[in-house]
């Protein structure tokens, strides 16, 4: 990373190319932009050369850090849940799927001419 500021980023890649990262792009990822640029470690990045100028976009991997605390208070959350669906009947999930299928059902029914 060579620059980062309000508008976007400019990026230099190994081979000595430039691409700028949309201003969208450096919102959503800040801290991964400002950290590789405080530690010199570089990111994974997509370039996209389509437009008139070469474009860097922070690749899937990256962009979907996790923090591994935050892992770990989700899943004692989600196993503190799953005692509280019944366990005679489907799951939750399944059983909202369920009557979204049987209310679209109703409603194509309703729609057609008899």
């Amino acid at each position: 990373m060579i620059n980062l500021h309000f508008h976007g980023a400019t990026v230099r890649f190994d081979d000595g190319s430039l691409a700028a990262v949309p201003s969208l792009e450096v919102a959503a990822h800040r801290d991964a932009f400002t950290r590789s640029l405080q530690t010199r470690e570089s990111l994974a990045l997509v370039l996209d050369r389509n437009g008139r100028h070469p474009i860097a976009y922070l690749a899937p991997s990256d962009a979907a850090s996790s923090d591994p605390h935050f892992e770990d208070r989700l899943n004692a959350y989600l196993k503190s849940t799953e005692e509280w669906a019944p366990p005679d009947r489907p799951a939750p999930a399944e059983r909202h799927f369920i009557r979204k299928k049987r209310r679209a059902a109703h409603f194509e029914a309703r729609g057609k001419a008899t």
